[in-house]
């Protein structure tokens, strides 16, 4: 009994020093576990926005907020025979307008951080246009529109010449998912390539009104009219047109009173009301 009672007190002690050295390591042990990692806080820019999916309406800026650290790419064409000119044999010869030149415009931009984007948009004519936007406030929690201020500057042979800078608001009123009407007033600087003794005027005052509503769960028509002052030759830039929605990817068939794509170009007006040029827009969202 006497050894039975020595080994279990033997036991009992042996026990109780295990137990003392393993409780802390075990705390230790949870204290350095990985901890579990929050997830990153939702970004609303990310979300689909059905009333306005793309970053133009068909000429002028919209104010869709391109995410920080994402970026989206746009090609326009414009073709540069009026649907008008000539007869309709004459038209279908040149497949109604298919065979003829064209404008074309390179454009990709960058969401540099929230509510900030930058871009570069080229046109066939080896205009460069440099823009950014930036969103100064959003429509929602009592506010009924969005404005963003917007700045541009063309430049001619590659940049090299004649320098068009531009400088206005977006404004634009959402309604719901099924469309959103926009306010623009913009003012052009440089817009007259006559020499100076020659110009009267220097700079031209645009108010650009646009109109985006949705038809259809992906389908959309579009428009736009520019009236100007100031230094306004030919007629103000007037575009309609119907884009679908696929995705990421935004595809607009338009027809414009003239070839101009940038706030340069469009502050120089079209060429005549009753020369509808045949045109189209592919634009691609990389989020």
């Amino acid at each position: 009994m006497l050894i039975t009672a020595r080994l279990a007190g033997i036991a009992l002690l042996a026990a109780c020093v295990l137990t003392a050295g393993t409780l802390p390591a075990l705390a230790q042990a949870a204290n350095t576990a990985p901890q579990a990692v929050a997830p990153p806080p939702d970004d609303p820019d990310l979300d689909p926005n059905l009333a306005q999916p793309d970053f133009t309406v068909v000429t002028l800026p919209t104010t869709l907020r391109l995410p920080r650290f994402k970026s989206a790419f746009r090609v326009t064409h414009r073709f540069t025979r009026p649907l008008g000119q000539g007869d309709v044999g004459s038209l279908a010869e040149d497949f109604f307008s298919l065979d003829s030149s064209a404008m074309i415009g390179l454009e990709y931009r960058f969401g540099l951080w929230r509510g900030l984007q930058v871009g570069v948009y080229r046109t066939s004519d080896r205009t460069i246009e440099l823009f950014s936007r930036y969103s100064v406030f959003t429509q929602g929690k009592g506010l009924p529109f969005s404005v963003d201020a917007s700045f541009s500057i063309d430049g001619t042979n590659n940049f090299r010449d004649r320098y068009t800078p531009a400088i206005g608001a977006v404004i634009a009123r959402e309604f719901g998912q099924w469309g959103a009407v926009y306010v623009e007033p913009m003012w052009v600087n440089n817009s007259n390539p006559l020499p100076s003794e020659l110009a009267d005027d220097n700079d031209t005052w645009m108010l650009g009104l646009g109109t985006r509503l949705r038809i259809r769960p992906t389908l959309y028509v579009v428009a736009e009219l520019v009236p100007r002052t100031g230094f306004e030759p030919a007629v103000n830039h007037a575009t309609f047109g119907i884009e679908k929605r696929a995705g990421g990817h935004v595809f607009q068939l338009n027809f414009s009173n003239g070839i101009g794509t940038t706030m340069g170009q469009v502050a120089r007006g079209g060429t005549a009301y009753d020369n509808w040029h045949l045109g189209f827009a592919i634009s691609r969202k990389f989020y």
